[in-house]
């Protein structure tokens, strides 16, 4: 414990870091305060009613990864969602478009100009999703049939439609900020407020049906050790790596011996993190916003389909989850350009001939390793579901929440600590930095 806060305390002894955790604290603080600013027009108290009785179903879940901003309707209610769609979108356009590729090839320049069509596409999003949830609200009441919104019409309309794109454009820029100027990944560190936040509603409401003899302590301390085997597992599973052996030969270069000595390369089990999940959660809950509004028949069906416990839900989500497992290490894992700068500083895996047959011998390891890991993602996204929906309990940390809350902490502990290594001081995961570089050293 008293490690843990030494760590901690160096975090503020490098300028450096200490900057970049007080701004992306700033940043984060900024989106909490926005999203408590509401959108004209609004009755907001019969809004909150009708959110009430969604609970459990996918605009619940809509709701989740918005922070509660869908359910105030604040100017932060499309959440950060339309732009992970846009980028979703640019990536897998990037694939089939050349123009795309080739942009995506040029490096930086390429990289900014993918980044301004995903800004356009955001708001392009934005827009046909704003738009939805004016039109759905306008015909929605309260259980107690109060209209949510007083006065409909255009000008409720373009309210609504200005106010939603104009927070998740400014949602995009603080995430970018956080990306460039803080630490960690802005938009999963955007999602990972808007769940983290809405604990102390969760141990409230579980308290309330535990005092009231609603829910059974034994049943809920059982499932509190579920969740921490789920946490400890998902940590595993975000840990865990196969080490390739690699051997580098000797080479004489003046009077100069460079070369000789063994290492490995690390490929993670989850590859992708938690950006499957996310993606997603994304592709799933982008028509929510727009069925759940829309009151037609065959909307509102397309929208019950989609509910969480549902098998149809179950299906979908699983199958996304592991194809974006693979795409995604596909674009952020190149073993041919990994197998060329072996075979260029004279590395080689024992057994396997350089070049062609190193990046098959790779490729072909990754993609055995990423199918458990992919597997792990998808399971334990809609496991919780069921179980939550099993045992009645209040929680609204359900698989998907805890694997990015999880995730995004590692990927967050893991940037800072490397700031730390840099400067010799000790990182957070003092053993685990000690059992590699022993590891590396043998």
């Amino acid at each position: 414990m008293i490690e843990g806060l030494q760590s901690f305390q160096n975090v503020f002894k490098i300028p450096e870091l200490k900057r970049r955790v007080l701004f992306t604290t700033a940043m984060l603080v900024a989106y909490r305060v926005g999203a408590h600013v509401p959108t004209p027009g609004i009755d907001g108290h019969a809004l909150g009613q009708f959110f009430d009785q969604v609970q459990g179903t996918l605009l619940g879940m809509v709701d989740l990864f918005s922070g509660g901003n869908l359910r105030r309707l604040s100017i932060f209610a499309l959440g950060i969602m339309p732009y992970i769609s846009a980028s979703i979108i640019l990536q897998l356009l990037t694939v089939v478009i050349p123009a795309l590729e080739r942009l995506a090839k040029e490096g930086e320049a390429g990289r900014k100009k993918i980044t301004q069509y995903t800004r356009y596409g955001t708001i392009a999003l934005s827009i046909v999703q704003s738009l939805g949830i004016a039109y759905g609200l306008e015909g929605m009441r309260s259980p107690t049939g109060v209209s949510i919104v007083p006065t409909p019409g255009w000008g409720f309309r373009l309210l609504v439609l200005i106010t939603l794109t104009a927070g998740t454009a400014l949602i995009m820029w603080m995430g970018e900020q956080i990306s460039e100027k803080g630490i960690g990944n802005g938009i999963s560190l955007i999602i990972f407020a808007g769940i983290v936040v809405r604990l102390p509603s969760a141990i409230t409401a579980s308290y309330t049906l535990i005092s009231t003899g609603e829910l059974k302590l034994f049943v809920f301390g059982a499932i509190v050790l579920v969740m921490v085997a789920v946490t400890a597992a998902v940590v595993l599973m975000q840990e865990g790596q196969r080490k390739i052996p690699v051997q580098y030969a000797k080479r004489v270069v003046g009077r100069r011996v460079y070369g000789g000595q063994s290492t490995h390369i690390p490929l993670r089990i989850n590859t992708a993190g938690v950006i499957p999940v996310i993606f997603a959660s994304s592709l799933i809950l982008f028509p929510a916003t727009l069925t759940r509004f829309v009151p037609h028949p065959w909307m509102q069906a397309i929208s019950d389909a989609l509910s969480p416990g549902r098998m149809s839900y179950t299906i979908l989500y699983m199958g996304l989850i592991v194809f974006f497992a693979y795409f995604y290490t596909a674009i952020v894992f190149n073993p041919i350009d990994l197998a060329d700068n072996m075979k260029k500083y004279g590395g080689f895996i024992p057994g396997v001939r350089p070049g062609k047959k190193t990046a098959e011998y790779i490729d072909r390891t990754l993609t055995r390793i990423t199918l458990p890991g992919a597997l792990f993602l998808a399971l334990i996204s809609v496991l919780p579901d069921y179980l939550i929906r099993w045992f009645n309990v209040p929680f609204y940390f359900g698989g998907t929440s805890l694997l990015i809350v999880v995730g995004v902490a590692l990927d967050t502990v893991r940037q800072m600590e490397s700031h730390l290594l840099m400067r010799n001081y000790e990182g957070f995961l003092k053993k685990s930095s000690r059992s590699r570089g022993a590891f590396a050293r043998g």
